[in-house]
């Protein structure tokens, strides 16, 4: 009782001089000793006596447990929290809601939130205080969607509201408003339906991104340029034919719209001739590109790639003819790799950097490592109208396999292998890539102009959406 009263009067040194001066010390004057600490914001001291009951083999209860995980979470402890989620689990108090709901609060202040998810999630029993607390960790970690998903899960549950659910909610959505408010003019228009639709098709979600798109349309929503972009650049790299999204079928799409093609769209349509190989849509798609973007020198590369892809060698020689008559210059491709605070480019067939022998004799050794399992590039992305084998000693020189090979040098073998590339990368270097991957065990970033590719074991994250 002494104890108590000395905690709620914030007298903590007379509490422990009455604590200390007890014969007999029960289960109930520790675990007030330990409260009495934690609020009056002494949480090393708690943590400390809890340390100290357990060398002592005392018996605790759930109020000591939670108060010591309150120490933790208020001075960011996430190994000691970790710690006492093991004692958790080793005296089957896992189950318990009020300790359950205090650990996810601890791993939420300490940023481990899909830790505390995992609490929540296996929480058999869940208060109104446990629900309130978890969206109170999601906002906590900028996850301001997520909360306001598990709201509405709590409302569809039936869960009891309270005070505390609803400033989650006013604060996860004041934080939405502040970010929609720095979007552009056009992107603030989009529909919700829309963000997720070109969030789906720039990080390699495709199918998502169809479904999404065939809701819009059942909604009876009108997408906008944004959205047919999107489901554009989906169909064209995935090779959704199979789904129903034929070239043909694609090019009327465009032709149908309610407002004029922009060069994005004709340019996701070529893409995607590319892929399928679509000669005859390749000339509508690229006569029109040229219309609306006469200088992009990017247009009549992505065209001869093309006519490559299909074979049409005399169709390649006379747009690379059309290209050098022209004013249009085409930017040349550029490799970047970081060295020890030193930025180190290269350029295809470069010669200038002092390392470039060794470079190229570590190039050519690994590359006969690469095709002892098999791997022989892929040949049909040069433009030259050349043997296979010419074609092989063009692609292996290109700049983002010089900059891997020097980052292979020089690089610890923990460390990852981060590349920029000005332009994006081809499909024979996006394939060695996944190769080596697999043959270093190291993990490889590529930064293109598009997106990040980040390769392990033979895989790239991009889903073979380049």
């Amino acid at each position: 009782m002494l104890i108590n009263f000395y905690s709620k009067c914030g007298v903590v040194d007379h509490a422990r001089k009455v604590f200390d001066e007890m014969r007999m010390r029960s289960v109930v004057s520790l675990n007030t000793m330990i409260g009495a600490y934690t609020q009056n914001g002494n949480d090393e001291a708690a943590l400390s006596l809890f340390a100290w009951m357990l060398r002592e083999g005392s018996e605790f209860s759930e109020f000591a447990l939670s108060s010591a995980l309150c120490a933790c979470a208020s001075n960011f402890l996430p190994f000691e929290s970790k710690q006492l989620h093991a004692l958790v689990v080793k005296s089957s108090m896992e189950s318990n809601a009020f300790i359950g709901t205090t650990l996810l609060d601890v791993y939420a202040k300490c940023r481990f939130i899909n830790d505390a998810l995992h609490v929540f999630e296996a929480m058999p029993e869940k208060s109104a205080v446990t629900w309130s607390s978890m969206m109170a960790g999601f906002v906590q970690n900028d996850l301001y969607e997520e909360a306001l998903r598990l709201f509405l899960t709590a409302q569809r549950n039936g869960v009891e509201m309270n005070i505390f659910m609803i400033s989650s909610v006013l604060c996860a959505l004041a934080a939405l408003a502040a970010l929609g408010s720095k979007c552009t003019q056009s992107e603030e228009k989009c529909d919700p339906l829309e963000h997720d639709i070109s969030g789906f098709a720039r990080h390699a979600r495709p199918l998502e991104a169809m479904m999404l798109f065939e809701k819009m349309q059942q909604a009876f929503l009108y997408p906008s340029e944004v959205t047919y972009v999107s489901i554009l650049s989906a169909s064209a790299h995935m090779g959704l034919a199979e789904k129903g999204w034929r070239i043909d079928e694609a090019k009327d799409m465009i032709e149908k719209m309610p407002f004029e093609a922009t060069a994005s769209m004709w340019g996701s349509l070529l893409a995607s001739c590319r892929v399928h190989k679509n000669v005859e849509v390749t000339e509508v798609a690229a006569r029109k590109f040229f219309k609306i973007e006469p200088n992009n020198a990017g247009n009549l590369v992505l065209l001869s790639k093309v006519y490559a892809a299909s074979g049409r060698w005399d169709d390649v020689a006379s747009a690379k003819k059309l290209l050098k008559s022209s004013e249009v210059k085409k930017e040349k491709g550029k490799s970047w790799i970081e060295i020890k605070d030193s930025v180190h480019s290269f350029m295809v067939g470069e010669r200038s950097h002092p390392w470039m022998g060794e470079i190229y004799a570590r190039l050519d050794d690994f590359l006969e490592e690469m095709e002892k399992l098999g791997f022989r590039g892929q040949v049909e992305h040069d433009l030259h109208d050349v043997e296979d084998y010419c074609k092989r000693e063009l692609l292996k020189h290109h700049s983002e396999k010089l900059a891997f090979t020097f980052g292979l040098m020089c690089l610890s073998w923990f460390v990852p292998i981060r590349i920029m590339k000005n332009l994006r990368i081809c499909g024979d270097c996006h394939q060695f890539m996944k190769v080596a991957s697999a043959v270093t065990g190291r993990e490889i970033v590529v930064r293109d102009n598009n997106r990040f590719h980040h390769f392990r074991e033979r895989v790239c994250s991009c889903g073979e959406f380049r």
